[in-house]
């Protein structure tokens, strides 16, 4: 099968490499987010050959969905995409990941999602509303966004789930730019069935609380309708324009020529790198 007829059959929100409650989660999300945001939103308009892609053997197939914002909206774009990868070991990697980020208009958080799957038993979990001023500098947005939205309960829940330890990336500039009340977990579940299996987990646990975190950021950041002043536009563009351009030098940049091959890591960065901006 050529690629172009598979990507006529393979869309982003079929994320076919996931269990059920995997994919219910993200469709959902995805779903809640154009809705809510769907009059501000251009079509997706990525050729086909980017909105899914795969490498030469056949072995890691990967989706991506880009829409931007209406030039009167706050919302600079959103961004979804699912990865799988087969193993050496004979496993699968799959990642499903969302994320929405806003214009110059409105210094609010942008919002990422992010679902690794290593095993059928072992996940790890992002899931931010990543700040966009230093909060040591401007204590009232960090009252404003984690504090009177309690953001860290939802963490705390997670916390407390016996089977839900502490991620840390391998990045420290990663580490850098999260929130304070960023949810960074490692889950893993019981292989013998006495616990929670990881599919009762994500429905049980991750999505809800991703669910209310996602519900967080809509409310409060891309409807919140908080402006900013001209003067401060172009601190904002400097700071999210470096945080573009990092997360695609440390992540995308190093691991998609190696994962798709060079021409297929050119077209998806291309057009990454356009709707970026940088």
């Amino acid at each position: 099968m050529d690629l172009n007829n598979q990507a006529s059959k393979t869309k982003f929100t079929d994320f076919p490499y996931v269990s059920g409650p995997h994919r219910n989660l993200m469709v959902d999300l995805v779903s809640t987010l154009e809705t809510r945001l769907g009059s501000q939103l251009l079509p997706c308009t990525l050729p086909p050959d980017v909105q899914y892609y795969q490498n030469e053997t056949g072995t890691n197939h990967a989706s991506l969905h880009i829409r931007s914002g209406l030039a009167s909206s706050p919302v600079d774009f959103i961004l979804g995409s699912w990865l799988h990868c087969e193993l050496p070991t004979g496993g699968a990697l799959n990642i499903t990941s969302l994320s929405s980020y806003l214009n110059q208009t409105t210094d609010a958080p942008n919002f990422l999602l992010e679902l690794i799957q290593s095993s059928p038993t072992s996940l790890v979990l992002i899931l931010d509303l990543p700040p966009r001023k230093d909060l040591v500098l401007h204590p009232d947005y960090l009252q404003t966004f984690y504090q009177d939205t309690q953001l860290d309960t939802p963490r705390q829940r997670l916390d407390k789930l016996a089977e839900a330890k502490p991620y840390f990336s391998s990045s420290l500039y990663i580490r850098s730019v999260v929130s304070p009340t960023a949810i960074l977990v490692r889950i893993e579940a019981e292989a013998d069935g006495q616990g929670q299996s990881l599919e009762e987990i994500i429905e049980n646990h991750v999505g809800p609380i991703a669910k209310e975190v996602l519900g967080v950021w809509l409310d409060k950041c891309a409807c919140g309708k908080r402006e900013v002043e001209e003067d401060e536009r172009a601190y904002l563009k400097k700071r999210d324009d470096l945080i573009k351009r990092k997360t695609i030098e440390i992540d995308l940049g190093s691991n998609f020529p190696r994962l798709f091959g060079p021409d297929a890591a050119d077209r998806v960065l291309g057009a990454i790198k356009e709707v970026y901006r940088v």
